[in-house]
């Protein structure tokens, strides 16, 4: 079936043009990092996490929110998700694939991801985390394609494919509570210290994965032949609404018991974040910017009419998609960092190298989806057809 994704129109093979332009400049500047080394970063002895480890933390809940489909449509038989289901699973083998390749520049020497497997670690939460993102890649490719090639025949997909099925839908919540582990195992950073951290990506996973869905779908719908449903649609708009609701509630739990215990390691880092602390205040801009988007995100989301709108919904998304970006992707990770723990503030900002490295792994990533993409609605219009 990979044949149909080298046939297109001039469009289509612009975007990949474009995708691929942005991926061989992030190789270039990939290449001086690994010359140079990651001094060439933003990062240094007190932010020794940053925006490598910010897109991996905001993919993994990306990719997770796959189960968001597979679920309702394998176990409960719910048909209105049944051409979209292979897109979530699809958006899900890309996400890993970024995920994976986040990790791989951040270690700066990329012989290092050897040691996981030749130095297997069990009592290390990163030896779990590579584990379950690599056996969910594994999942999706093997169920997606499995599921899309039986569709292309006219037949029932091969009864040995449902225990990967079930496994799956086991196999999502586990990469972003592992991932979650990660912080909440470090009792050193105050920020990331609470029970609620993977409860807290969960949320943030199925309100952002789904968001993504639904302008993708729209998308598709606009550019193709193949629609995947209103009803479809409109389902996911309720589950980004709920899961948002829920994401949102979850911050003010953090931020009523950092406030209201007047524990300082725990209100610094999120003075810092939304207020600024000892004359520094890079990220509050976007903090306030990400309060700003979930705010009026749930305005459109909550008024049913509205959400019932493909407009206003493909709005909500996009502001709920950015909102979880900035918090995850960028405010969660370095505000743990400030202060560190002699009390003391030292700013990150992402500089120029790292920041194309950046954009390079996400065209990496929409190169992966837009092939597979390709192949997956080629199948459906055909079948349609």
């Amino acid at each position: 079936m990979l044949e149909k994704a080298l046939q297109g129109s001039p469009r289509y093979w612009r975007w990949v043009a474009v995708l691929l332009a942005l991926s061989g400049l992030g190789f270039i500047f990939y290449l001086r990092q690994f010359t140079q080394g990651l001094g060439i970063t933003g990062m240094s002895r007190d932010v020794s996490w940053g925006f490598y480890i910010g897109q991996f933390t905001f993919l993994v809940g990306v990719a997770a929110s796959a189960v968001v489909l597979v679920l309702p449509y394998y176990l409960h038989n719910y048909k209105v998700f049944g051409k979209m289901v292979v897109l979530g699973e699809f958006l899900a083998v890309s996400a890993v694939s970024m995920c994976m390749l986040f990790i791989f520049v951040d270690m700066g020497q990329p012989m290092r991801v050897f040691n996981v497997l030749l130095h297997p670690t069990p009592n290390s939460i990163m030896f779990w985390d590579a584990l379950v993102l690599s056996g969910y890649l594994f999942l999706n490719i093997l169920v997606g394609w499995t599921v899309l090639h039986a569709e292309k025949r006219g037949v029932a997909p091969p009864k040995w494919i449902k225990p990967f099925i079930y496994l799956s839908i086991v196999w999502a919540p586990s990469i972003h509570t592992v991932t979650a582990f990660l912080y909440a195992g470090l009792p050193g950073r105050h920020m990331w210290l609470t029970a609620i951290m993977a409860a807290r990506f969960l949320a943030s996973a199925f309100a952002s994965g789904p968001a993504l869905l639904i302008v993708l779908a729209l998308i598709i719908r606009r550019y193709s032949k193949f629609d995947v449903g209103r009803e479809a649609i409109q389902t996911l708009g309720k589950f980004v609404t709920y899961f948002m609701v829920v994401n949102v509630f979850f911050l003010a739990l953090e931020l009523f018991t950092a406030f209201y215990s007047q524990i300082p390691g725990h209100m610094h880092p999120f003075q810092y974040l939304f207020a600024g602390l000892e004359g520094h205040g890079k990220l509050v801009p976007m903090m306030w910017l990400s309060v700003a988007a979930a705010v009026a995100s749930l305005l459109l989301l909550l008024i049913p009419g509205l959400r019932a709108q493909e407009g206003p919904l493909a709005l909500a998304a996009v502001l709920v998609f950015i909102s979880l970006w900035i918090d995850k992707g960028f405010g969660l990770v370095v505000g743990g960092f400030i202060p560190n723990p002699f009390e003391r503030v030292f700013e990150y900002w992402p500089t120029l190298p790292e920041t194309f490295i950046t954009l390079g792994v996400w065209a990496v990533g929409f190169l992966i989806l837009t092939v597979l993409y390709k192949v997956a609605v080629s199948v459906k219009e055909q079948l349609e057809a």
